[in-house]
């Protein structure tokens, strides 16, 4: 406000105490309340300031600037005016500096830290962990450097160590791999999954597609034994081999882990490999092959010839239980009772039709199943007509079955599932139905698969893993209501 304002303002002022000192002046209630208000306007106006000169301003604005730490008044924004020499400028960039993030204190500060050289945690578990090679694939070259100098040496052996486990195509990063696989197991996983391949040869056995086998580069060859050379053996595979598979029998390989984790131990090691030389290159599935599996019967591809109708009945008689030998007419085989129920289970959550359904007679099979194309459905009135297909032994072992061709259905839905293969069954495996009831089913696929690097990308990571265990819990549950509708017993089987 100008001095001119301020002048009128007095003016007004002493115009007013002026009419109130005068007696003239009606006294009522309204004159005193005009007069309060105007009072009271008054002292406002003071208290704001606007009625100071221009001149008292500008000398308190030279005092306000000479005492450190204020504002001049000149620069301080009035409500809804311009200040006296201000120019706002509205680019103006406010700028707030973050202070520098600081490390979490240490839990265990007071530990004094080694002072000698570490090497890179992984690497180390991997050395540690990697089973020796040698006994499978050892290699024939010489080691380079001077083999005068040790520590050269061991240098050069625990970088070769590192460099094959950081390569391997089977990730274990924890100091020891699942419980459920055994050292044999791990090292047939790492030998399908890693070794060089020497050679590739085509094996053709009486009916059966020819197989296509291949021999580690560098691995020793075993002398050969006195039955070499029977049906289901090969002369030429004189080391660890492996047994390459189509692209689309993928699913043996989860058929491996879940046999494992379900504590069955029936099916051999199987895991992805990519081949280049192998027509399109696609990743396949490659299982260990064993040639001390018999095969007599080259129709079944089996060890022992069995139809529905005397399977169902060497059920009945729980043949070899408890040391009980059977009866000449109770038509038993040397395969023990237990390995019947642990094979129902397995094949029920896989939906494997090949071995106990051939002729796809409790499920409705697709245009594209193998029944289906060859018109055996129309033979399940029949039971005598009905065999048995890769029921396998040992040799050296009469009493345990081998899970072969273990190729699974997870497209199957949950009203056209086979409960054929379960027919005949009234125990089942204790070991196997406690991994299905405790939750644990999920954790340890995913645990266990993670450790086929090739396997888990072919699925889509674990977004595609996720779908197949989604369907195995299904029908786990479907199984255990099962089971328990009928009061099937659960058995410690484990003999």
């Amino acid at each position: 406000m100008t001095c001119r304002r301020a002048g009128k303002l007095r003016f007004c002022l002493l115009a007013l105490c002026a009419w109130l000192a005068s007696g003239r002046r009606p006294r009522s209630k309204r004159n005193l309340l005009i007069v309060t208000g105007a009072l009271l306007y008054a002292c406002f106006v003071v208290l704001q300031g606007d009625v100071l000169p221009r001149e008292r301003l500008d000398r308190a604005a030279g005092e306000r600037h000479s005492q450190p730490g204020r504002l001049p008044a000149s620069t301080l924004p009035t409500r809804g005016r311009e200040p006296y020499n201000f120019t706002s400028n509205p680019k103006v960039v406010y700028i707030t500096l973050r202070s520098k993030r600081r490390k979490p204190v240490k839990i265990r500060g007071t530990v004094r830290p080694k002072t000698r050289k570490k090497h890179s945690a992984v690497q180390e578990n991997a050395a540690a962990l990697m089973v020796s090679r040698d006994s499978l694939a050892p290699s024939g070259g010489k080691p380079r450097g001077n083999p005068s100098s040790p520590s050269r040496g061991a240098a050069a052996e625990r970088a070769r160590s590192s460099g094959d486990a950081a390569s391997s195509n089977i990730r274990i990063y924890s100091d020891s791999a699942p419980f459920w696989f055994s050292q044999g197991d791990i090292a047939a996983m790492r030998f399908l999954a890693d070794s060089s391949i020497g050679r590739l040869q085509r094996l053709v056995l009486p009916g059966r597609r020819p197989l296509l086998l291949f021999q580690g580069a560098g691995n020793q060859q075993r002398p050969p034994k006195a039955n070499e050379g029977k049906a289901g053996r090969t002369s030429s595979c004189r080391a660890p081999c492996g047994l390459l598979k189509t692209p689309g029998d993928t699913s043996e390989v989860f058929a491996f882990h879940l046999d494992r984790i379900l504590g069955l131990n029936r099916s051999l090691p199987a895991v992805v490999r990519r081949i280049q030389s192998v027509q399109d290159g696609l990743p396949r599935p490659v299982i260990l092959w064993d040639d001390s599996l018999s095969i007599t019967s080259n129709d079944t591809q089996s060890t022992v010839k069995l139809n529905w109708t005397s399977y169902q009945q060497s059920l009945k008689w729980k043949c070899w239980v408890h040391g009980k030998v059977p009866k000449p007419d109770w038509n038993c085989t040397d395969i023990h009772h237990y390995e019947w129920c642990k094979l129902a289970l397995f094949d029920f959550l896989l939906q494997v039709y090949n071995r106990l359904d051939r002729n796809c007679c409790g499920f409705r099979p697709r245009k594209e199943d193998t029944c289906a194309r060859n018109g055996w459905k129309m033979n399940c009135d029949n039971q005598d007509n009905i065999s048995l297909v890769h029921i396998i032994y040992r040799e050296d072992d009469h009493r345990h079955l081998v899970f072969i061709d273990n190729k699974g259905y997870f497209d199957r839905n949950e009203d056209n599932l086979n409960f054929k293969v379960l027919e005949g069954i009234t125990e089942f495996p204790e070991s196997a139905v406690s991994v299905l009831k405790n939750g644990h089913l999920r954790e340890r696929l995913l645990q266990s698969l993670f450790l086929d690097k090739l396997y888990w990308e072919s699925q889509g990571g674990r977004r595609g893993i996720e779908k197949l265990i989604d369907v195995i819990e299904k029908r786990a549950m479907i199984f255990l209501t099962y089971i328990n509708a009928h009061g099937y017993k659960v058995l410690p089987m484990n003999e």
